[in-house]
């Protein structure tokens, strides 16, 4: 028998068949579904995501469409997704009073692709819909400059640093300072000093995410950037070969022992595809992030290729993500951004239930 009119419950109570596949429970108890509207046989709805980067938003998208068409009565089943990026908890809202996430991005040594994995990071949360800061921290070795193409001199404002804009994205580098080929020839303190400065007295307005591209190593920047905000999390850079393996794992164990939650490894330069003959080879070996990923319990967040066009945009001041959105590279780099910010999601939902969970044990 036809039914003339369906209720909102009704439309909830099928929509709560929809798991979230990171977070493991359904939709409609995580309060993603919003601005139900029934208009006779038309239904149309929100689903709010955590993140406009959501790995497995079309898909949610189409199961809503079709469980809600599925009803008696419906003959139509518009399904709009959005998101918002939820706040880190842990973040000093006074200190960071208009970021989200703070991402730390580290390796033990240079000459993995770091700075290239961080831009290309921050562009694609982007181009993926969230507003989007880059730090770049690496005092004594800015590169951020090179691979957004601009050297702008900084400027000041009611003693506020202005950020430049590129690429979607807002930035700040000391090589805008220190211009070219010019050193800085720093002491510790000074370094920290300067950290200090692009975290507070930039001008970062509101942001979803904050990607800090941190120098190599476990050095002064790195202790000052976890004591001075609550970072979301971090993600280690490394390449396939035990010696990049073992010394990026001592920048993983830092975040480990200084409380940062670890949000994934990257395997960068993982393999490279010959473009005459589309041969395969993996020239410093492969898999072994992967294998370190699951031996340590951490999520390994994906395989960025070995390719002379990452090189050569990020040389010219063009991330490939922005350069060739639509090639197979840029892909490689989206399907990892996404698995980042699914990560960044899950670690903000467990840090708040379990604040939520000790606050519930405290006698009233």
């Amino acid at each position: 028998m036809f039914k003339a009119s369906i209720s909102e419950q009704e439309v909830l109570q099928t929509l709560g068949q929809i798991q979230d596949p990171d977070l493991h429970r359904d939709i409609v108890s995580l309060g993603f579904v919003r601005n139900v509207k029934i208009q006779g046989a038309a239904v149309s709805l929100e689903i709010n995501l955590t993140t406009p980067a959501c790995p497995v938003k079309d898909q949610m998208q189409e199961q809503a469409r079709k469980l809600v068409l599925a009803l008696p009565g419906v003959k139509e089943a518009q399904v709009t997704m959005t998101a918002e990026v939820r706040r880190h908890p842990g973040l000093d809202k006074s200190a960071m009073a208009n970021v989200r996430n703070v991402i730390a991005v580290g390796s033990g040594k240079g000459g993995v692709g770091k700075s290239t994995v961080a831009v290309n990071i921050a562009c694609a949360l982007a181009q993926a819909g969230a507003r989007v800061g880059l730090l770049d921290a690496d005092i004594y070795g800015p590169s951020i400059p090179i691979m957004v193409g601009t050297d702008a001199p900084m400027t000041v404002k009611d003693d506020r640093i202005i950020p430049h804009e590129r690429h979607g994205i807002r930035l700040m580098s000391m090589g805008f300072f220190a211009r070219g080929d010019q050193p800085l020839i720093w002491r510790g303190p000074m370094a920290t000093k300067a950290l200090q400065e692009g975290l507070f007295r930039v001008d970062w307005g509101d942001l979803d995410y904050l990607v800090v591209d941190l120098p190599p190593g476990t050095g002064d920047v790195h202790i000052t950037l976890v004591q001075s905000v609550a970072v979301t999390g971090a993600v280690i850079v490394t390449t396939p070969q035990d010696v990049g393996l073992i010394i990026s794992m001592k920048t993983l164990r830092l975040f480990q022992q200084t409380k940062v939650h670890v949000l994934g490894i990257v395997e960068n330069m993982s393999y490279y595809v010959c473009p005459h003959c589309g041969v395969r080879e993996e020239i410093f070996g492969h898999g072994g992030a992967r294998r370190r990923s699951e031996e340590l319990d951490i999520p390994f967040l994906g395989e960025i290729p070995l390719d002379r066009a990452i090189r050569h945009h990020a040389d010219t001041g063009t991330p490939i993500v922005v350069a060739e959105p639509q090639g197979s590279l840029a892909q490689a780099y989206r399907a990892m951004v996404e698995q980042v910010a699914a990560q960044g999601s899950i670690r903000n939902y467990t840090y708040t239930s379990a604040a939520s969970l000790e606050i519930a044990e405290v006698p009233g």
